[in-house]
Order: C-alpha cells, then sequence, then structure tokens
C-alpha cells in the first residue's frame, strides 16, 4: 500500500486507527483456549469485529516468537487471513529490528517477501547501513522508532549533545536522509503530548505510528492536536484497550465496540481538518 492509497482509506473509512495484535494466550477467553489454535482463533475474532473501525493491524512479533513454532504458525496464518479476508488493510510488523547490513538484509526479505507485509518497525541505534536494507523494496515500509511512549525513552531519546539537540532529533533530521515520505514513518507515543510540534518541526509530512492510546494514557485528541497533518500523517494504534476489552464469549463484540468508539473519535478530527 503506497502513501496515496493509504490516505485514500483514511479519510473513506473516517479512521485513521491500527489495532495492535499482541496476542498473549494468558489473557484470552477461557473458551478460545480448547481451540486447536487458540492464538489464531482470537485473531481472527478481532479482526473480524474491528475491521470496519480499522485501516492497519500491527502484530506485535514477540507475542508469536515466544510460543516458538505454534506461535510462528498463528501469526502466518493471521497474516494470511487479513490478506485473503481483509486486503484493504495496511499491515505492521511490529518486530524492531535493526542490525548490521546483511543481517538487516535478512530481516527485510522476512517480512517483505518471505511475508509480504506493507511496513516493519525498525531500530535506529546503529545507523544506515542498518536501515537502509529494509528501504530497497518498492511500496513497501520501514517504521523508525523515533521518540517512544515507555518510562525508558528519557534514557537515551532525549538527551542532548552539546549544542541542545537531542538525539530523537538527530535521529529525525538523519534518518531523511535515507528515505522519503513514501517509504518511511516514524514511531512516536501518545504520551509525549505537545512533543508532537517538536517532532512536526522536522519531519512536518511524514506519517507517524502513534502507540499508546488507550491502555497506556495516551490522549487522542492531544496527538491530533499537536501532530495531524493535512493527509492526516498518523496511524494511532490501541492494542489492550481493544482487544482486551471483554473477557468473556462477547470479546470480539467489546472489541468492536471500543474500535467503534476510537473511529467516531477520529471521525471528528478528520473533518476538522477537510
Amino acid at each position: 500500500m503506497n502513501r496515496q492509497q493509504l490516505i485514500n482509506e483514511i479519510f473513506s473509512k473516517k479512521t485513521f486507527l491500527c489495532v495492535g495484535l499482541d496476542t498473549d494466550i494468558n489473557k484470552i477467553p477461557e473458551h478460545l483456549k480448547k481451540e486447536e489454535d487458540p492464538i489464531f482463533a482470537f485473531n481472527k475474532a478481532i479482526i473480524d469485529a474491528t475491521a470496519p473501525y480499522c485501516v492497519a493491524y500491527k502484530p506485535n512479533l514477540a507475542f508469536y516468537e515466544c510460543y516458538g513454532l505454534k506461535g510462528m504458525v498463528a501469526f502466518e496464518k493471521t497474516i494470511k487471513y487479513l490478506k485473503e479476508n481483509h486486503p484493504n488493510h495496511f499491515i505492521i510488523a511490529d518486530a524492531k529490528r535493526g542490525d548490521i547490513g546483511n543481517t538487516s538484509k535478512m530481516y527485510a526479505q522476512t517480512f517483505f517477501e518471505e511475508y509480504n507485509l506493507d511496513s516493519v518497525t525498525v531500530a535506529p541505534y546503529m545507523g544506515e547501513d542498518s536501515v537502509k536494507p529494509f528501504l530497497e523494496y518498492d511500496g513497501k515500509w520501514v517504521i523508525l522508532l523515533a521518540l517512544t511512549s515507555n518510562k525508558g525513552s528519557h534514557d537515551f531519546q532525549l538527551t542532548e549533545d552539546q549544542q541542545g539537540e537531542r538525539l530523537f532529533e538527530k535521529v529525525l533530521k538523519k534518518s531523511q536522509e535515507w528515505g522519503t515520505t513514501e517509504n518511511l514513518m516514524y514511531v512516536v507515543g501518545a504520551t509525549q503530548g505537545k512533543m508532537f510540534e517538536d517532532i512536526r518541526r522536522i519531519a512536518p509530512n511524514h506519517f507517524l505510528l502513534v502507540p499508546g492510546v488507550g491502555a497506556q494514557g495516551g490522549s487522542l485528541q492531544e496527538v491530533c492536536k499537536y501532530g495531524m497533518t493535512k493527509d492526516c500523517g498518523l496511524l494511532v494504534n490501541s492494542s489492550r484497550g481493544i482487544i482486551y476489552a471483554g473477557k468473556d464469549k462477547d470479546f470480539a463484540e467489546m472489541a468492536a465496540q471500543k474500535a467503534k468508539e476510537l473511529q467516531q473519535e477520529m471521525a471528528i478530527e478528520l473533518e476538522a481538518i477537510k
């Protein structure tokens, strides 16, 4: 999915919601644990229930790799189900890869050739040669970690050099030499609030993947106030707040309700920039 196609989906569906598929088998409803593949059964129900209200899905690889082969089979089945039944949704592999060039090349092959996903999250710490292999695929996206929502983000991302430039600002400036607004997005946590102004000063037109709305306490309205562009420019992710909204047999309906509530809030924000 290219940039214009993503923008078209956002404005036609009146949503920029991304649903995070962070599926923990210990948190899914008990009745699903009897299924042959509980993780996939849960994901399938969540996807079918929330698809009308979102434009993207973001399976987090950690929640599949931790179960070994069974987990990766569930991941593959989830991706295949999305592609066959909900093909207009943008799919993000939340893998946070990034290694020396030849290793990154293999990671890129995994996600863009083997699984044929739209995008993958990448850590920028090792620099250009660790990121560029992911950017060599036409029509695919790198989503680079910039300013995250976790407490530890202050340990490195906000440290300043002698000129007062913060590390996340260096990442934003330097990485724009490697990619464009057509293949490079940035992760910016929803809890960063007014810091979106600083992000937009350096990267005014790039799409931002914004986790942290919902369970982590980020404000959608604040994110939109400081981070939204004329093209929307945002993919706002909610994981736990949606997929674990219900614990019983009505879990999918509860997830749909939470996704719909966010979609309705997003529709208001999109209407304001028309």
